[in-house]
């Protein structure tokens, strides 16, 4: 397959994964960024390579970029002497390093939802489906953290396996 083609490719496999992730409630210029940088083979990518990689205008990336870099599915950076940022997905275990970051997140809906338990009562429905809640958030965040383990071990052997 010849660039043009595998660049045709890229953009057809983007447009596919933007909407599933624009149904699950990524914003849709997002999950296209997000997608393009996932398919596409650079390392590092500017405003102006995404914006020519989707045929899109350098107005349309900018909050793209920044939500995905707020939400931990892409990185910032910038080389010595160079004007422009670049982006990127950290390529040493995306998935991995992408669900640690919520964690954090799992750890303050925990807090949170235990202080309006705790004002509105358990006597009370709303106060025993907050606990709920809690409860729910607890075991995911117990479970994501073995996840991660058992995450892990695994892709140790599927690198080993492709190496």
């Amino acid at each position: 397959m010849d660039e043009a083609d595998n660049h045709e490719a890229v953009l057809r496999f983007t447009e596919k994964l933007a909407i599933l992730l624009s149904e699950s409630g990524m914003p849709r210029m997002s999950a296209r960024v997000f997608a393009y940088v996932l398919a596409d083979d650079a390392d590092t990518y500017t405003a102006r390579d995404l914006a020519e990689g989707l045929r899109v205008s350098p107005a349309a990336i900018s909050g793209a970029v920044r939500q995905l870099v707020q939400a931990g599915l892409l990185a910032r950076g910038r080389e010595p002497g160079e004007r422009s940022d670049f982006y990127r997905i950290d390529d040493d275990d995306v998935w991995g390093t992408i669900m640690a970051q919520r964690k954090p997140f799992l750890e303050r809906y925990i807090e949170l939802l235990t202080e309006g338990a705790r004002e509105i009562g358990a006597t009370r429905a709303g106060g025993r489906r907050l606990e709920e809640t809690i409860e729910f958030y607890r075991f995911m965040d117990e479970e994501l953290g073995l996840t991660l383990e058992r995450w892990k071990d695994r892709r140790a052997r599927w690198v080993a396996g492709h190496s």
